[in-house]
């Protein structure tokens, strides 16, 4: 750890009227750890920074300020050389390697040639050592030119959920620098696809429900810090399988009455 942090942590701790082992019994560590702390011997983990930033109400910012200065990438002018209006775009020291992300999509090229584009209008791969191809669009699947189920890309209404996920997640994480949690969002693929077929076939046990309860949980925990008790939302998994299967139950009991009942009706007539 760095020294200044080191010296700043117990500054706090002093200023708090905490001792090593009062800061210790708040966090539920050794007094061992909180010294290896202060004398820059050790740095106290995610989930610790988090907890003495709330005990001494500073942020971790605040906690973690440092006067050393913060090299910068080797690729950063080169990088802010190749920003254009369509988006970003990263060029390496050959002109021909450059990878543009912009509200298109996201276009790669490498040095040997070869081509990846993702956009709106599909997925088109163009490999120069292998010599292969893949194209993705409304169209259908073409490797190398031969065609193969259209129905990946047209399924849903010819709605690409996948490819807008992977769109946006691209997009958070350039633009915004959010590729965590932005990852998060890829969730989200299976729990529509889920949640369509569930629909279209009238059984939500399709549903990939616990699926959603693992993002709830990693939600509550990234953006709460509720990991306790967060992990509740694991115990509705059997409730919701318990009240899907009793639905349907009593939708099945249902049905078979309506049957039942104009059979013994005529029945009767006879």
């Amino acid at each position: 750890m760095n020294i200044e942090i080191a010296n700043r942590l117990v500054n706090l701790r002093k200023s708090n009227n905490l001792s090593q082992e009062a800061l210790a019994e708040k966090l539920g560590i050794s007094r061992q750890a909180v010294s290896k702390w202060e004398r820059a011997e050790a740095s106290p983990d995610t989930d610790n920074l988090i907890l003495l930033a709330r005990l001494y109400g500073v942020s971790l910012d605040e906690l973690l300020k440092t006067e050393d200065e913060i090299p910068a990438p080797k690729e950063s002018a080169e990088y802010q050389e190749g920003s254009s209006n369509a988006g970003e775009t990263y060029n390496g020291s050959d002109n021909s390697e450059y990878v543009n992300v912009g509200f298109g999509g996201v276009h790669v090229k490498d040095k040997d040639g070869s081509e990846v584009h993702v956009g709106w209008d599909g997925i088109h791969v163009d490999d120069k050592k292998s010599k292969d191809s893949v194209h993705i669009d409304k169209n259908g699947v073409y490797v190398n030119g031969q065609k193969y189920d259209k129905e990946w890309f047209t399924h849903h209404n010819h709605f690409p959920f996948s490819l807008m996920i992977v769109l946006v997640y691209v997009i958070v994480g350039v633009f915004f620098n959010a590729w965590h949690p932005a990852w998060l969002l890829f969730f989200l693929i299976p729990l529509w696809h889920s949640f369509v077929s569930a629909v279209k076939k009238r059984n939500m046990h399709i549903f990939a429900y616990p699926v959603l309860a693992t993002l709830l949980f990693l939600c509550a925990g990234f953006f709460m810090y509720a990991w306790h008790p967060g992990w509740v939302i694991f115990l509705t998994i059997p409730i919701y399988y318990s009240l899907v299967a009793y639905i349907q139950n009593i939708r099945r009991e249902n049905e078979y009455e309506e049957y039942r009942t104009p059979h013994s009706d005529n029945y009767t007539e006879e």
